[in-house]
């Protein structure tokens, strides 16, 4: 029978925060940022393990109690987020028909609730699929003077999310060799490759913490959830 395992990659420097530290071990509610990140998914009873992704180089993981059971640390992380997903699905003990959840370690916000549908409706898929969400406002397309060049239809379109949910070998396959500049997440490989991804409504709050502002929005929800 095939596992769930989540990889969540973690090795980036989060360079448009401007923090001291990578932003997935800012403080968030007594706690890194990515620690409710990895709990988040270990909550989740069908996920067998949660292996984070970080670089050789990496000089603050350890001075954190993660407390997580499930928790794998691989230090094998790359210089972009496809080249480091792909070195943990090599590092990976899994066989290749297992289910790989790769999560951003940035979306702190993630509930079980949400991995659980994931699982659901894409467990018997014979591509895979991820988080999303259908654009709900209008959607512009600048020209370079930053002026608006046209109105878009935003019918059909989705906001991707993670986790992106696909075999181990399917997915590891999909990263090997070739250049993987225009690789931004797991289901563009998948669609390189010819596959087309199942989307699975999401939820707003699995937003991605980008920039400073973001943290103050992540640290209400999380309190909002403990109250």
């Amino acid at each position: 029978m095939s596992r769930y395992l989540a990889l969540v990659p973690a090795a980036g420097h989060g360079s448009r925060f401007g923090a001291p530290s990578p932003k997935q071990y800012l403080q968030l509610n007594g706690k890194p940022l990515m620690w409710h990140t990895l709990q988040a998914l270990a909550s989740v009873a069908a996920v067998e393990a949660v292996a984070v992704v970080i670089s050789p180089c990496d000089e603050w993981f350890d001075d954190f109690d993660w407390d997580i059971p499930k928790l794998q640390v691989l230090r094998v992380g790359g210089v972009s987020r496809a080249e480091s997903v792909r070195n943990g699905l090599a590092a990976l003990d899994c066989e290749a028909d297992d289910w790989i959840l790769v999560h951003d370690a940035a979306r702190c916000c993630l509930t079980a609730d949400a991995v659980e549908r994931l699982l659901a409706e894409v467990g018997d898929d014979p591509v895979g699929g991820l988080l999303a969400l259908p654009v709900p406002d209008t959607v512009k397309r600048a020209d370079a003077d930053q002026r608006v060049a046209v109105t878009v239809s935003r019918a059909g379109l989705w906001l991707a999310q993670t986790p992106q949910m696909f075999r181990h070998g399917k997915l590891r396959e999909a990263l090997q060799g070739g250049d993987l500049a225009d690789v931004t997440d797991e289901a563009s490989a998948i669609e390189r490759c010819g596959g087309k991804p199942r989307l699975v409504e999401g939820d707003a709050q699995n937003f991605k913490v980008t920039y400073p502002r973001d943290l103050a929005l992540a640290r209400a929800v999380l309190a909002a959830r403990k109250d």
